[in-house]
């Protein structure tokens, strides 16, 4: 057999193995607990009513996150300044937070006693609430707005930098340039960015549970927690799990179907400048959009860092060894995610990856506990099943990323390999990876800043002396030791974004992205 048609069986038996892995991950758990359940159960007016909730909040969420995010990106693409690769990276931090650390950032900016109801108060105006659907919203966009200007951003940087020199060549005017070559890219990324978004905020948690407001503002989540927390009504746990799994399905095929568009083929990898929104009303527009996208998602981190500061001097032993637990868990978390990942960086693996989020982290975690019970003590592999899990999740925020551009690669340059005779190895060492260096590292960096702030499968698992530095926010927060939790968490923070930043930075190419 020719080594390029090895190159693609080896390619083909990856994809149907990782595949198959992460089936079995999701479809396995949620099998056992309806073995354990004896069958469905049924849905009351409050399981309806939480569905309803979900889809409207997912779909707004989605929405304004992707729709913002567009002049944001576009700016970003656009604009060169000093700092810019410092204020990108900053902006991508509201995603990479703990949920629970954002949430009191936000309600110290957005909350009754806020700096946005001081304002008001001030300027003798009423007052705003942050609870209810304009708060869940409110929040998930703050979450997601940052993903979805890295993802478009990084479809405008995609763009063969030879394409901007040619339409300034031809003297197009801006409207035909983004028809011609913004566009047709935005048709082609910004389905999947609303597919993952909109997933993420079908399994809303903590959002909904901290600013929902009271019984008609909550989530599919919320109400799969409520079944097996307090009822344990595993049946109807489930059901709801695998309504919201194919709610998720749906929403990725049809992204999916969307976003087939072709990209704009191979470039020779030049920094060259943009020769378009030169005028002087362009860099206003642009530098506002900026602007206004810096203050709403740095205020409340900068509320974060100053509440922790005086903590930081309380932390103990125990709160340093959570957060080497919580290093160690990222880095293998990232690892496998990027295993998996790459094989399945294709338009049916991106579909399969999805099934990480959709389904309930609550039934996947007491799912595994059912199947490892009559075998091991799940405590003692609390920080195994954390690994496994956070990887799981972050598939599909890393097939997002890297998919588009690992199709161009493959459509590009499959033929020449083909021709050259590459192996498997030579094709991944030599052309594969070197080209996806970018989105692999902002990737890795997702991967692994959302591993250490996860608080999931090991509130499940955990023993006193397994914790990871969330679980431990959470022990010292239950603990009434505030001042040592805003410390904890203050390092918290820094440990995501650090480790975003060191992964994101190191895969950068041509561009201060």
């Amino acid at each position: 057999m020719a080594p390029g048609a090895v190159a693609l069986s080896v390619g083909r038996f990856s994809a149907l193995l990782a595949a198959l892995a992460v089936a079995g991950l999701t479809l396995g758990p949620v099998a056992a607990v309806l073995v354990r359940a004896g069958g469905w159960g049924a849905l009351g007016p409050g399981e309806v009513q939480a569905l309803r909730f979900t889809l409207v909040q997912a779909l707004l969420s989605a929405g304004l996150s992707v729709a913002l995010a567009v002049p944001v990106a576009r700016a970003l693409a656009r604009r060169r300044f000093p700092g810019r690769g410092v204020l990108v990276a900053l902006m991508g931090a509201p995603f990479i937070l703990p949920v629970i650390v954002a949430v009191l950032g936000l309600i110290a900016v957005f909350g009754q006693n806020g700096l946005v109801n001081a304002a008001l108060r001030v300027l003798g105006l009423p007052g705003m609430t942050i609870y209810g659907i304009h708060g869940v919203v409110l929040a998930h966009v703050f979450f997601n707005l940052p993903l979805a200007v890295r993802l478009l951003l990084q479809g405008w940087l995609a763009i063969p930098a030879e394409r901007f020199r040619l339409a300034a060549s031809l003297g197009l005017r801006p409207w035909a340039l983004f028809r011609v070559l913004e566009a047709p890219m935005l048709l082609r990324i910004a389905p999947g960015a609303f597919a993952v978004i909109f997933v993420i905020c079908l399994s809303s948690f903590a959002v909904a549970l901290t600013l929902g407001g009271g019984p008609r503002a909550t989530t599919v989540e919320l109400a799969i927690y409520q079944a097996v927390r307090f009822e344990f009504d595993l049946g109807r746990a489930a059901l709801l799990s695998v309504i919201q799994l194919g709610l998720a399905l749906t929403a990725g095929l049809v992204a999916l179907w969307l976003g087939a568009g072709a990209g704009f083929g191979a470039g020779l990898d030049r920094a060259l400048p943009r020769w378009d929104g030169q005028g002087l009303a362009a860099r206003i527009t642009d530098m506002l959009w900026i602007g206004l996208a810096a203050l709403f998602l740095l205020a409340p981190l900068m509320m974060v860092v100053l509440r922790g500061l005086g903590g930081l001097a309380l932390l103990g032993p125990g709160t340093w060894e959570a957060a080497g637990h919580s290093v160690s868990v990222a880095l293998a978390s990232t690892a496998l995610c990027l295993l998996w990942a790459l094989p399945l960086s294709t338009r049916g693996g991106e579909l399969v990856g999805l099934a990480g989020i959709a389904l309930s982290p609550l039934v996947l975690g007491t799912g595994l506990f059912l199947i490892l019970r009559p075998y091991v003590n799940p405590f003692v592999l609390a920080l195994p099943v954390t690994t496994l899990i956070n990887a799981l999740v972050s598939l599909p925020f890393a097939l997002r990323i890297l998919r588009p551009e690992a199709e161009a690669v493959r459509a590009d340059y499959r033929r020449l390999a083909q021709a050259l005779g590459l192996t498997p190895l030579a094709w991944l060492r030599l052309v594969l990876l070197p080209r996806l260096r970018r989105p692999l590292g902002f990737a890795a960096g997702l991967t692994a800043a959302l591993s250490i702030g996860d608080l999931g499968v090991i509130a499940l698992f955990a023993d006193p002396d397994r914790a990871t530095l969330p679980l431990q926010v959470y022990r010292l927060m239950g603990s009434y030791q505030m001042e040592a939790a805003a410390g904890a968490a203050l390092l918290l923070l820094c440990l995501s974004f650090g480790a975003f930043w060191l992964f994101d930075r190191g895969g950068r190419i041509h561009a201060e992205t």
